[in-house]
């Protein structure tokens, strides 16, 4: 550690894992480790190619990626 830590550098990820256990993992019981991996691929794809975000123009962030680099 070389510096001081900020809140602002875990920002994003922190809202990512609360985004994760309140869509994905509260409320759900898996039978093996391989089985929650597999779960946590398919939720990590729909997040990035399927859900919705009011912040990026209602575009998935790989849609969003794709048309800000077109224009």
């Amino acid at each position: 550690m070389s510096r001081k830590g900020n809140c602002m550098d875990n920002g994003a990820m922190e809202n990512f894992f609360g985004r994760l256990k309140v869509e994905m993992f509260y409320g759900e019981t898996f039978e093996t480790a391989d089985e929650f991996i597999r779960c946590l691929e398919e939720y990590i794809d729909y997040y990035n190619n399927e859900r919705i975000s009011l912040k990026l123009k209602g575009m998935s962030p790989v849609q969003y990626r794709t048309h800000s680099q077109i224009i």
